[in-house]
């Protein structure tokens, strides 16, 4: 079995996701988002398999967030433009498997998807 993780090492949350993957012993491709930055069309992926609104993809508790005064009556291509150019506006860590995918938050999101 095939799994992505957006990862970010220095998040919590993620490493404690990226472990329980290991714990698994599953094909795993790490993919640290802040250093390979997702494209526009990734992030139209993402959000398509997650099935949510790019507004529901935003940490909306960055710093960033408040400074670039975004909200959530933007428009959805406004929003993933922020997100490419700010990759650290992406919640995380984001789980993919196959045709499937979920923001490991809570946690038994991750454990229902593998």
């Amino acid at each position: 079995m095939n799994i992505t993780i957006w990862h970010n090492e220095k998040c919590s949350k993620s490493r404690q996701a990226l472990e329980y993957l290991e714990n698994k012993n599953l094909n795993i491709e790490i993919k640290n988002y802040l250093e390979n930055t997702p494209s526009k069309e990734e992030i139209k992926e993402i959000l398509e398999l997650l099935n949510i609104k790019a507004y529901d993809l935003i940490r909306t508790s960055e710093t960033l967030f408040t400074s670039l005064n975004l909200n959530e009556n933007m428009d959805e291509n406004t929003l993933i433009d922020f997100m490419s150019l700010n990759p650290s506006l992406i919640q995380r860590p984001i789980i993919i498997k196959e045709n499937k995918a979920v923001i490991s938050r809570p946690f038994s999101l991750l454990e229902e998807l593998v």
